[in-house]
């Protein structure tokens, strides 16, 4: 039975090291297979390629792609980042652009003189039914 004075404590800093440094191994190895399958400029075959290297030479397959690919992995990211936000922007748009935005767009026509009190009434129904009755 291994108790704890039995593991002294440098290797207990070792093993930690080792154990740290291996699990950021696997989340640089999951990072560039994201990153090759989330390319659109490479065909099939070249991800397959890649997918082979880092399999087949797992850390200088790695050090190749972080080298001659580093500068592409950071735009696709930042493009991928833009493009998650822009959708999110148009749901919370869409979202927020309810019945409320509508009654008070019809209340500026109205305050300008640009509809009646009938035609507002008609549009506060109409925004408040929903877009079946529109």
């Amino acid at each position: 039975m291994v108790l704890g004075a039995d593991y002294p404590l440098l290797d207990v800093f070792w093993t930690i090291l080792i154990f740290f440094t291996w699990m950021i191994w696997i989340w640089i190895v999951v990072v560039i297979l994201i990153d090759v399958f989330r390319r659109r400029d490479i065909g099939g075959w070249s991800k397959a390629g890649w997918v082979i290297v880092l399999i087949a030479l797992p850390f200088l397959g790695a050090l190749i792609y972080l080298i001659a690919h580093h500068d592409t992995m950071a735009e696709r990211n930042i493009g991928a980042m833009r493009d998650q936000q822009a959708a999110l922007d148009d749901h919370i748009r869409s979202v927020a652009g309810g019945p409320s935005a509508e009654i008070a767009s019809a209340k500026q026509l109205l305050d300008d003189g640009a509809i009646d009190q009938a035609e507002f009434a008609k549009l506060k129904a109409q925004a408040l039914a929903g877009p079946a009755a529109a």
